[in-house]
């Protein structure tokens, strides 16, 4: 027997109008949301910062490429990392590349921080095919200051977190193994998005957000969410070269 209802058009259309009452609603919320994101005081970067890139030193003024503002997602891929990047960060990097040039020409440049050193951030680059700039901010205090990993004390303090080290369940012992660092290490780094804009000559930042927030998912996850059947639960993330099929 099928778990999902069947029924006729007109049943379809009359659900389908209650449901599109619930999208209207969100919708409205959403565009609340983003005013309320807007309106976020924006607050100066005064502290100097230097990355490695693929061309060389950067500051973070000098990764805006020329344009006013700056949106980076930093990929859980720890120095401590033997094995590449974290699988899930893996998948939402896949879906970035389409985005560049789009991005560009309305004002905002887009590319990926990791904590891993710049040779191991552009030959895992390399190996997913990835166009999109790639900066290590290995040695540096930036992922720290804005929140983009914990230190080793800032992770014993965290409950969720250091219950998931002491007692971590199969899928999560699946993914230290994918990423070939121990969880201690692996889990301090945090899958987040953050927002910068310069403007006279001062970078500010402006807005981060983490995971589990959806902005954070891979984009492959919303557009099943529009799929007929319930996605199948799977912790487990695959990263594209590894699918077991």
């Amino acid at each position: 027997m099928p778990e999902h209802t069947i029924g006729t058009h007109e049943d379809w259309q009359a659900a389908r109008d209650e449901l599109a009452k619930l999208e209207a609603e969100q919708a409205e919320r959403n565009e609340e949301i983003k005013k309320r994101r807007l309106d976020l005081p924006w607050v100066p970067v005064e502290k100097e910062y230097e990355f490695d890139t693929e061309d060389g030193k950067r500051t973070l003024a000098e990764l805006f490429d020329g344009r006013s503002q700056l949106l980076a997602y930093n990929i859980m891929f720890g120095p401590d990392y033997t094995l590449g990047a974290c699988p899930g960060c893996t998948n939402l990097g896949d879906g970035l590349d389409g985005s560049l040039v789009h991005l560009n020409h309305r004002d905002v440049t887009l590319l990926c921080f990791s904590r891993a050193p710049i040779e191991r951030l552009t030959a895992y680059k390399r190996r997913m095919g990835w166009e999109f700039p790639y900066v290590s901010t290995y040695n540096t205090d930036f992922p720290f200051d804005f929140g983009l990993v914990l230190t080793e004390e800032q992770a014993e303090q965290i409950p969720e977190v250091k219950e998931m080290i002491d007692h971590p369940p199969e899928w999560l012992q699946d993914w230290s193994g994918q990423v070939g660092a121990d969880l201690k290490d692996g889990l301090r780094e945090n899958p987040s998005w953050i927002a910068f804009a310069r403007e006279n000559g001062t970078v500010y930042h402006t807005y981060t957000v983490a995971a589990p927030d959806p902005f954070v998912a891979p984009y492959y996850t919303s557009l099943l969410e529009r799929t007929p059947k319930v996605p199948p639960v799977e912790p487990r993330a695959w990263r594209k070269d590894e699918y077991p099929d």
